[in-house]
């Protein structure tokens, strides 16, 4: 069926070139929104932007190139920062690293550019296309979390940590916050630059109300105890060793790093020590005595509870097999171990796609194919409480920690990430990554400690404030009280479906509505 046009005679489109440059802006304007900047405003205005060229462009292909646009500015200036770890710590060279990143960011901007080609397949009379262009961005966001194990970073709603939107977090998580993102910068564009000139000042009106509406709404769900606080605060220690990636694998820098963490941890007591990921680069049946023996005699004597980065592994006659990114907790006279195994890989960090060996062989990155861990029954135990661990990238999935807690016979009340970023350096991927456990607590209910080798070391309470942070590249303890919390939120007995449902429903009634007109 030929595609028709609305309203073509007061629609004016924009040249092509001129309308993907400025929809580049605005996805260069979009990263600008995150950490360490924080603008929720103007995520919300990059996006009304990119609508609003949406609205205006003349075909579906057209949409299609200009949300690839937004899509490709907004990921090359917004994880840049990989280049660091292929090309400086990787060997690879520098062309074909910023070849990398690029290429990566084009894959990315599939998601966007397929948000904007159904947003234009939507009728533009009345309010269905406005609705479309949230639920599009819902999903077009929950598949790029989800496919290929999901590269969720720089999900506009983070952006919205700080902001009224925050809000939904305990009721619809990240994407559900994309969404209304989305369904805000629509209803700011149709206010500001309709598509039909005609367009009365009633609607224009209604468009704005309704923007502020949904702020109000989402400024008093902040207000809502989702979670209650259980029991007394926990003292904790989280420790920053600042090791250089360079050193980290090398002879030199491992035995620096065992005996810095070592003393680090038999310092002062604490209810919870927690060392960074690979705190200690080697096997854990690797640690030697004059490292392990102390750990464990400060353990039993303080009644502290420690938990270690290392390397799991199964001990055969022919060698250690089954390596896995791993976390041990050491319970004070208790010399069975608590362990958790990262489940959620890093592709070519952590394991090697099918088909890209020719691509990790061109770095010199060790530990590059771990063991998928498996699900952890319960949390770490401490004192009267849970801690559930993970690792790294693994809290940039929602859904997961949010299953993994309602799947815990008794749920844990603090959540806790060990992480290592120095693979990329002093940037703003370690910001980002502190944003991004900041929504983890508000979709929870939970604070959650950080323990990084670079930054940012972080105590962030169960309202998703920062409570306290290390300074990023430098080595330091950092010493505070977490309030546990009990009880679930909505997001943590749901988890996405709700979004989902929602964002379908939207999509959904825009394209039928669109075809009934037709």
């Amino acid at each position: 069926m030929q595609e028709m046009t609305v309203h073509a005679p007061e629609r004016r489109s924009w040249p092509a070139w001129r309308a993907r440059a400025l929809a580049g802006l605005a996805g260069i304007a979009q990263t600008l929104a995150f950490a360490p900047r924080d603008l929720w405003w103007l995520q919300l205005l990059a996006m009304a932007a990119l609508f609003a060229l949406v609205e205006r462009s003349a075909s579906r292909r057209g949409a299609l190139w200009l949300g690839g646009s937004f899509g490709v500015a907004s990921f090359v200036c917004g994880i840049w920062w990989l280049y660091i770890s292929m090309h400086t710590y990787g060997g690879m060279p520098g062309i074909m690293a910023g070849a990398a990143v690029v290429l990566f960011s084009i894959y990315l901007a599939i998601y966007p550019a397929l948000a904007a080609f159904a947003t234009r397949a939507v009728s533009g009379t009345g309010p269905w296309r406005v609705f479309a262009f949230a639920g599009a961005w819902t999903l077009a966001e929950w598949l790029r979390g989800t496919v290929f194990t999901g590269f969720p970073w720089l999900s506009p709603g983070y952006a919205h940590v700080d902001g009224p939107l925050a809000g939904f977090a305990p009721l619809l998580g990240v994407y559900g916050i994309t969404g209304l993102a989305a369904l805000a910068a629509a209803c700011l564009a149709r206010a500001v630059v309709p598509v039909v000139a005609a367009t009365r000042a009633t609607r224009r009106l209604a468009a704005v109300v309704g923007v502020l509406a949904l702020m109000g709404v989402g400024a008093g769900l902040a207000r809502h105890e989702w979670t209650t606080p259980s029991g007394k605060p926990l003292s904790v220690r989280l420790l920053q060793g600042n090791v250089p990636q360079d050193m980290k694998f090398e002879r030199a820098g491992i035995d620096h790093a065992m005996a810095m963490y070592r003393d680090m941890i038999v310092a002062a007591p604490a209810d919870l020590i927690i060392t960074p990921e690979t705190a200690f680069p080697v096997l854990l049946q690797g640690i030697p005595p004059e490292v392990a023996t102390p750990i464990r005699e400060f353990v039993d004597r303080t009644g502290s509870h420690v938990v270690l980065g290392a390397v799991g592994a199964t001990i055969t006659d022919r060698g250690p097999t089954d390596l896995t990114n791993s976390l041990f907790g050491v319970t004070p006279r208790d010399q069975t171990l608590y362990r958790y195994d990262k489940h959620h890989l890093v592709p070519f960090g952590e394991f090697v796609p099918w088909g890209f060996r020719w691509f990790v062989d061109m770095m010199h990155i060790p530990l590059g194919d771990f063991l998928r861990g498996t699900a952890t029954p319960g949390g770490f135990p401490v004192r009267d409480q849970r801690v559930a661990l993970d690792i790294c990238y693994e809290d940039l999935f929602g859904e997961e920690i949010a299953q993994a807690l309602r799947n815990m016979p008794e749920p844990a009340t603090v959540l806790a990430n060990s992480t290592n970023l120095a693979w990329f350096g002093d940037t703003i991927a370690l910001d980002q990554h502190l944003q991004i456990a900041r929504m983890r607590t508000l979709e929870t209910g939970r604070p959650m400690l950080r323990a990084t080798n670079t930054g940012a070391t972080a105590i962030i309470d169960a309202h998703g404030k920062v409570q306290g942070r290390l300074p990023a590249m430098t080595v330091g303890v950092l010493t505070g009280n977490v309030q546990p919390y009990s009880g679930l939120t909505p997001y943590v007995r749901f988890g996405n479906v709700p979004a989902l449902v929602l964002a379908l429903v939207a999509l959904g009634l825009g394209l039928a509505m669109t075809r009934r007109a037709r």
